[in-house]
């Protein structure tokens, strides 16, 4: 394809750092199984991330928009390298924790940087495509890592596996320095970031926010349903050894099975890029992906939570194209740093209440009940989206930025 040739570094790069989390992330899910047996040490994996993007994201964004992108990109690619091979020495799951907050640090400013850098790297034209080529070498990760993983662990053992995830971030630094700048020399001047600066920069963003309240309420209604999919997310491995009483093989056959489906809906998405609008992938997808979310904790059998997951990744493709296509469009670059660090800590805190309410829930009821009502409710929100998305509000204020 085209546009692979064409973007082959940046989507190599990304690519292969994905391929090492998702190895990583079984093992690690797998280890703090075995270690606690506990749905609440297994959300904890979920809460860490969220709990350090929100409190580095105060201030992420000013230093973002006013470094290099690239040179950024690289540096925290490196630092968590390094903080991703040193996990293993560790005995203690608060250790663990520990190491996970540093990791999730260095990703606060390598998120938004890769946005930016995607933004200006990727002419307007070409980005739905490209969304839906990464995302789809994104979910080859998605269905190549766990099964890899498997491997690794029954060759070696979880020590080696999570070092390779350490590699994978070295490689993507790699490939990284060998791509070209994009930043404008005014948006990498040196400032000291000072209080009067950050209140500067939080000014700007609540300007953009109020000069952009149908971009706002498309942004809240799409995140409020993925940041409940991301609280399910962390009771998935709890669900299919405790519900479903499956072995930790099929637990990993289970996560490649979406990874497959995912492919396949990022190729379909890929090749109608030209075809079908972000509003349609945004609206459509998020709807089938929550449908099928729900369906997944609402299966009594496993055929019935294969089918579920296979097409919840399917659709998933679709509107995480549609979304990024969007975003891209609706933030201006310049911004994209400070937005971004505070969007961030928005969705965070949404994981961090979602991911706590769902483990008390499913103590004080049952998993498959708590998961089912909060899918549900992520469906009302993607409802609810739709009804947005093909208002006529909606269609004068933002269909002539290409959407």
């Amino acid at each position: 394809m085209k546009i692979i040739r064409k973007y082959s570094l940046l989507i190599g790069g990304l690519g292969f750092s994905n391929l090492g989390n998702w190895i990583y992330l079984v093992a690690l899910n797998l280890f703090v199984w075995h270690l606690t047996q506990s749905p609440a040490a297994m959300a904890g994996i979920f809460i860490v991330g969220p709990l350090a993007r929100v409190l580095t994201n105060l201030v992420a964004g000013s230093f973002i928009d006013r470094m290099n992108k690239r040179k950024l990109m690289m540096t925290t690619d490196i630092i968590r390298g390094i903080v991703v091979f040193c996990m293993p020495f560790m005995e203690s799951i608060w250790l663990i924790y520990t190491l996970l907050f540093l990791a999730n640090i260095a990703s606060s400013f390598f998120g938004p940087s890769s946005t930016y850098y995607i933004t200006k790297f990727v002419p307007s034209e070409d980005r739905q495509r490209f969304n839906a080529v990464l995302g789809t070498f994104n979910s080859g990760s998605f269905l190549l890592g766990p099964a890899l993983a498997g491997l690794l662990i029954m060759l070696f053992n979880t020590t080696i596996t999570i070092w390779f995830n350490s590699v994978t971030f070295f490689v993507c630094a790699i490939f990284i320095y060998l791509l070209p700048d994009v930043d404008d020399a005014h948006e990498t001047l040196r400032q000291r970031i000072t209080w009067r600066v950050l209140k500067s920069d939080y000014q700007a963003v609540v300007a953009f926010i109020r000069q952009h309240q149908i971009f706002i309420a498309i942004y809240l209604l799409f995140q409020c349903a993925l940041m409940i999919a991301f609280a399910l997310d962390s009771q998935e491995a709890t669900f299919i050894k405790q519900d479903l009483a499956l072995s930790d093989s099929l637990y990993g056959a289970f996560v490649s099975i979406a990874g497959a489906g995912a492919i396949l809906g990022g190729m379909v998405a890929a090749s109608f890029a030209k075809k079908w609008s972000t509003r349609s992938y945004m609206a459509f997808g998020l709807f089938m992906t929550m449908l099928f979310y729900t369906a997944f904790y609402a299966s009594t059998t496993s055929v019935l939570a294969f089918v579920s997951i296979a097409l919840l990744g399917f659709f998933m493709a679709f509107c995480n194209t549609g979304y990024e296509t969007f975003y891209q469009h609706s933030v201006p670059p310049e911004l994209m740093g400070r937005f971004g660090s505070i969007a961030n800590i928005f969705q965070s805190s949404l994981q961090i209440i979602f991911t706590l309410l769902l483990g008390l829930f499913a103590q004080w009821f049952t998993l498959q009940m708590t998961a089912v009502a909060f899918g549900i409710l992520s469906i009302l929100c993607a409802v609810a989206l739709y009804f947005v998305l093909y208002s006529k509000k909606f269609r004068l204020q933002v269909e002539e930025e290409a959407l």
